[in-house]
């Protein structure tokens, strides 16, 4: 079980928060070292959520959990309003900082150890479905959220929006839409398509598969063609036409990694969740021969296929379509 610390001591152990990590929607990360000498990366929770819910769920969801592709909680701090959460120490930061800004650095990841990546966090989903005496959704996967450690072995991280749920439980409650634009599962907003269940997660790792791929956010405005500015219309368009998908490599394994990624991809992000596959296809279908793969139908949302209707409803709820990546893990309102 986690550990539970002073914040006195989680203040020792962090030299007074001096090695800064990160900042994001919840706090401040800080790199650390346990009395013992383990590498340690503390999570510091912000005065917004100072009510602690966020806090509880995280530890309450995570304290359980043990997978090679799940981050591991090492202990937690909880004193009068301060709260912190203390993880392994991930060498290698978060997977946006490779697939995002991949040409600004000198070692760029293959295309091989992508796949692998992808591979692993499907497993990691997997378990948090199916593993467990309980259903844990975690509704907020997205590449910020996959840790990589020393030998790129990819980590899913950050519970603070998961639920769980009794295990044979396949239509979820919800009363709000959980997770970061441009990765929710469109039944979170659009109640009329489908019930809301652990294809939610699904529909997020597809959206993390295509961004894998594409090395690019799926939605850019400012993409040279139009064409180009929803990156899963224009992949399946070339894929569905017997193109190369143009990357940068000729060499044909690569090429049927990629092609593979695109399909597993293009089917977990369709519109109805009972269209998408479970998370344990999802993994067959990347194990196997990219020959066999059956082409998806072409992804509904597109930005510039939808009705005035529904980019009226969706800014009203404060997302306008160019910014759907830009925003840090929120609850929405889903009225």
């Amino acid at each position: 079980m986690p550990i539970r610390y002073s914040y006195s001591q989680v203040k020792k152990m962090t030299k007074g928060f001096k090695d800064k990590l990160g900042q994001g929607g919840y706090g401040s990360v800080y790199k650390g070292k346990t009395q013992s000498g383990h590498l340690i990366a503390v999570k510091v929770l912000g005065t917004s959520k100072a009510n602690g819910q966020d806090f509880i769920s995280e530890v309450g969801t995570i304290g359980r959990i043990h997978h090679v592709n799940v981050v591991r909680l090492v202990g937690f701090c909880a004193e009068g309003s301060k709260r912190a959460l203390i993880y392994d120490f991930m060498a290698n930061g978060s997977l946006d900082k490779f697939i995002f800004q991949e040409r600004e650095r000198l070692n760029p990841l293959s295309w091989e150890r992508i796949y692998d990546i992808g591979l692993r966090v499907a497993r990691g989903i997997e378990y948090l479905h199916r593993g467990c005496d309980i259903q844990i959704l975690h509704f907020d996967i997205k590449p910020h959220n996959i840790l990589l450690d020393e030998n790129f072995i990819p980590k899913i991280s950050d519970f603070g929006l998961a639920k769980l749920y009794p295990i044979d439980d396949s239509i979820v409650s919800l009363t709000t839409a959980r997770g970061t634009l441009g990765y929710i599962a469109p039944e979170l907003f659009y109640k009329n398509i489908g019930g809301v269940s652990y294809k939610a997660d699904v529909y997020s790792f597809g959206m993390l598969l295509m961004e894998m791929v594409g090395k690019r956010k799926n939605v850019n405005a400012f993409a040279e063609h139009s064409s180009q500015i929803y990156f899963p219309s224009w992949a399946y368009n070339r894929i569905n036409q017997g193109e190369d998908i143009g990357m940068e490599s000729d060499d044909e394994d690569e090429q049927r990694f990629t092609r593979k990624m695109i399909i597993v991809a293009l089917w977990c992000i369709q519109l109805k969740p009972t269209d998408r596959p479970s998370m344990s296809k999802v993994l067959e279908m990347l194990e196997g021969q990219v020959e066999l793969l059956q082409m998806p139908p072409k992804p509904f949302l597109h930005p510039q296929e939808m009705s005035v209707a529904d980019h009226a409803d969706i800014s009203q709820r404060g997302a306008p379509i160019s910014s759907y990546n830009d925003m840090d893990a929120i609850t929405l309102d889903a009225r």
